[in-house]
């Protein structure tokens, strides 16, 4: 298949990034003790290599098939009891923040791409970037790894009540 130049520009920035990526993750891999995160670092580096084999397909100008990624293995984040030293905290905080700037990027990617199948994909990496944050988040939760403030009620009902007529405009 022949892609639009501006495609095959969007790609090969991902590809760059996702070389770096992986090569960060990896690093991660061999620090960290905890086997929960060292899991869930495998299997974001999977998921990545995934959409590198898929990006390499769609730039190939001899293939012309479907494209489809892989599925991300279901992977359980409860933690009995186990201890997460501050590196591997600030790890999982930095993870979490890599796989949302990939999926910020693969969805803004996507919505300039030209070609169909190129631009689906995207929104289908974003979406599994997306699945990583969260499962970053759920082992984040668990040992209590971030601080998130909550509004007042007062505030709420405040916001509410401004903007309410919004709905009949």
């Amino acid at each position: 298949m022949r892609l639009p130049s501006a495609d095959l520009g969007l790609m090969a920035e991902h590809l760059a990034v996702h070389e770096g990526v992986i090569s960060k993750l990896k690093s991660y891999y061999m620090t960290v003790n905890s086997p929960i995160l060292k899991n869930l670092l495998e299997v974001h580096v999977n998921v990545l290599r995934s959409h590198v084999r898929v990006m390499l397909s769609l730039i190939d100008p001899y293939q012309d098939r479907a494209y489809h990624l892989d599925n991300v293995e279901k992977v359980s984040v409860k933690i009995n009891d186990e201890e997460f030293s501050n590196q591997e905290k600030e790890i999982t905080l930095e993870a979490r923040s890599t796989a949302k700037f990939m999926a910020s990027d693969n969805f803004m990617s996507a919505l300039m791409m030209k070609n169909s199948a190129v631009k689906h994909v995207h929104f289908e990496m974003a979406l599994q970037d997306v699945g990583l944050q969260s499962l970053y988040t759920n082992v984040l939760h668990q040992i209590h790894g971030e601080f998130t403030p909550k509004a007042s009620d007062e505030m709420q009902v405040l916001t509410y009540k401004k903007y309410y007529h919004v709905m009949n405009e």
